[in-house]
């Protein structure tokens, strides 16, 4: 039985992707700020494990990760899932807290993660393991006033590249998986924000799809790697010019 660490797990995709991995037969360890949804899918699943805690601390990362080796012996594949989409607007109207805040997020907190991983898969034998960084479409095409949300999700990917270049002595395998309009809490948000402003909502798919994406991923040999790949709405605006 293979073991996965899944990061913002208490909602959204993250939490999607825990449901679609527990009903597969892995061990999944949950780690999000919010303990109550956390705990709620342990009680509900023999294999699910919550683990409290903030990706931006990484000592915080570092007992994650120890507690779920002590329970299960070793870590076959993270999830490196959390992120924040703070408020929109031209970077003149832009707090400084929100960058800051997106930078501890969706950087610091994917490395946070990818290192305390790494470490683990490296020194476990058999050796190696896989990481999967949840980037975005905003890892390649930014949406109209998403300044901080679309560079953090640009150095996703040179994390992954190089994850994926560094892994390779010790048998770690990582790869990028970039969702487009999964229908999630943070989707629901700005259709608000769009319906407000008198525009078509975004298309839409659903959750469990780009969950299913992130399973294919890890559910491979580790002598096959997907590098990138792209799970979107088909009807989303991303390919094409306006």
């Amino acid at each position: 039985m293979k073991t996965i660490l899944i990061t913002g797990a208490s909602s959204g995709i993250g939490h999607a992707t825990a449901r679609v991995f527990l009903e597969n037969g892995w061990r999944v360890g949950l780690l999000a700020r919010r303990a109550a949804p956390l705990e709620d899918m342990a009680e509900a699943h023999e294999n699910a494990l919550a683990l409290p805690g903030d990706v931006t601390e990484l000592s915080q990362v570092e007992q994650a990760v120890t507690q779920l080796v002590a329970k299960w012996g070793r870590l076959d594949a993270v999830f490196n899932n959390a992120g924040i989409f703070t408020p929109q607007g031209t970077i003149d109207e832009i707090d400084p807290e929100d960058w800051h805040n997106s930078l501890a997020v969706n950087l610091t907190g994917m490395f946070n993660t990818a290192r305390t991983a790494f470490a683990q898969m490296r020194a476990q034998s058999p050796q190696g393991g896989r990481i999967i960084n949840n980037g975005s479409i905003s890892a390649h095409t930014p949406r109209e006033g998403s300044l901080c949300y679309t560079t953090t999700k640009h150095g996703v990917t040179g994390l992954t590249k190089t994850l994926a270049l560094d892994g390779r002595p010790f048998s770690i395998a990582a790869g990028q998986i970039d969702i487009g309009n999964a229908r999630t809490e943070l989707v629901d948000r700005l259709n608000d924000r769009i319906i407000a402003e008198g525009k078509p909502l975004l298309p839409m798919m659903d959750v469990e799809d780009a969950a299913r994406a992130v399973y294919h991923m890890a559910d491979l040999p580790l002598t096959a790697n997907i590098l990138f790949q792209t799970v979107m709405a088909t009807n989303m605006p991303y390919v094409g010019r306006g």
